[in-house]
């Protein structure tokens, strides 16, 4: 796979400064039950990266110290690491809200039967991934079948009370281009997946979140393969826009990857892009200091682009 940071590294992109800490971004590992072609962890079915117990403890440790109000899952697909489960319960006791970015297709795998209401109890805010309300594209891009088994995932999950009115279960989906392109207009989309997901298969969510695809990892090595990556790059400076560097994740979000050293945003993590905030290599969740975070710079390279490029892109959706 080809390596991108060297064409990412020297950039131009405007500096940043940390917020007050609210969120924590926790990547439990890259064991996944699929390999999709957008994937920026390059995760998968035959990775053994796995967060230890001792790590997840320290990372419970800091949300209550820092009083965070959001822990957000990530993967990998979250739900296959041991301590998952552990977690959510562990925070949820905290008061802290839990999001778990599910690829829908592990409620449906052996072995993950009562994982829905696993979540459900729980009270978890599911993000999930649905590149397309076409199957074709869907499979296209994750794998055949993928398709079929996320739709039964989102009738197990309405059925539970997910996405359905006043019901305190939120369930959101995930947009990404299949191309080298931006996301079109997130409410229009939303609207287009509301309605052809109710009519066809009688599925409700809450909102749609549209993600730009990041020049990284299997993408990034993907669009060199077919010289398509300074194309792309391009277009992420030419489609910047300056207002949606107030909205940024970064600015109140810390990263912390399966082993526990500590970045500024899931992107930098994949990049091996050291915390702004300090001069060494890689900073360890159980060396960290709050202190170290208070107005601290924030590590950028071109890729940020991808965040304030056209709506802008976050794991929240659209900036703008």
């Amino acid at each position: 796979m080809h390596d991108t940071k060297p064409l990412l590294i020297d950039s131009d992109f405007p500096a940043l400064f940390r917020k007050p800490l609210e969120v924590l971004q926790v990547n439990l590992g890259y064991l996944c039950n699929l390999s999709c072609v957008h994937c920026h962890v390059n995760a998968g079915p035959n990775r053994t990266e796995m967060m230890r117990r001792e790590t997840v403890d320290q990372v419970l440790a800091l949300a209550e110290a820092a009083n965070i109000h959001t822990l957000d899952l990530t993967g990998g697909a979250p739900e296959m690491h041991a301590d998952f489960r552990y977690l959510v319960r562990a925070a949820r006791d905290l008061g802290i809200e839990v999001i778990d970015r599910c690829n829908l297709t592990i409620l449906e795998a052996p072995g993950y039967e009562d994982l829905a209401d696993f979540l459900a109890l729980q009270q978890v805010q599911i993000v999930a991934s649905l590149p397309c309300y076409l199957e074709d594209n869907v499979d296209k891009q994750r794998g055949k079948g993928v398709f079929k088994d996320s739709l039964a995932a989102l009738q197990r999950l309405n059925r539970l009370g997910y996405g359905q009115p006043d019901s305190g279960l939120e369930l959101n989906l995930v947009f990404n281009p299949q191309d080298a392109v931006l996301p079109p207009d997130q409410q229009q989309l939303e609207q287009a997946y509301k309605q052809h997901l109710q009519q066809h298969y009688g599925i409700v969510f809450n909102r749609l979140f549209a993600i730009a695809n990041m020049p990284i990892q299997r993408f990034g090595s993907t669009l060199i393969s077919h010289g398509r990556f300074e194309s792309y790059l391009t277009l992420l400076k030419s489609s910047f826009r300056a207002d949606n560097l107030e909205n940024l994740m970064c600015l109140n979000t810390l990263s912390i990857d399966w082993q526990g050293y500590v970045y500024d945003c899931d992107f930098n993590q994949m990049l091996d892009l050291p915390l702004g905030a300090v001069a060494k290599p890689r900073l360890h969740i159980s060396e960290l200091s709050l202190a170290q975070l208070q107005d601290a710079p924030i590590a950028t390279a071109a890729h940020c682009y991808g965040c304030t490029a056209g709506q802008g892109s976050s794991c929240g959706g659209a900036l703008a």
